[in-house]
């Protein structure tokens, strides 16, 4: 019985190991045109958002290590597509107004950030004073654009 757990430890570690080789993209590609609203709101981004919504993401030391670098790398990809403020610049008015209108949508419903993400970067919990400011700039953002 002994040889059997100490071959199934011998095996799990090999197996660890051998998927650290799996390659996993955590690139920040350049940032073609940075999210230029209000400083206040810009702050907000910076802190709760920025990590998976641009390409500014700061890398954790668990994103270097399999499994969970796969799962912290196709989060932040799915982030940049859906949402990227390091191209916020290129998109059209009506794009914003549509982003900043689902921006706080998500943020109202408790959708973002994520409660994972938030186990592991608490300072990134929104609170009533952040959240305000990011009613009110979507409220005036998509006043100035209808």
């Amino acid at each position: 019985m002994k040889r059997k757990i100490v071959f199934v430890a011998a095996a799990l570690v090999v197996l660890f190991l051998a998927i650290q080789i799996v390659p996993v993209d955590r690139s920040n590609p350049p940032v073609a045109a940075d999210f230029d609203g209000p400083p206040d709101v810009a702050r907000v981004f910076r802190t709760s958002c920025y990590d998976c919504h641009s390409n500014e993401t700061s890398w954790p030391w668990y994103s270097r290590v399999a499994p969970s670098s796969w799962l912290v790398a196709h989060d932040v990809e799915e982030a940049r597509e859906h949402l990227n403020f390091s191209s916020w610049g290129t998109y059209t008015d009506k794009r914003r107004a549509k982003l900043a209108d689902d921006i706080w949508e998500e943020v109202e419903d408790g959708e973002m950030p994520l409660k994972v993400f938030l186990i592991a970067h608490p300072d990134a919990r929104l609170s009533d004073a952040a959240k305000a400011t990011l009613r009110d700039w979507s409220q005036a953002f998509e006043a100035t654009v209808d």
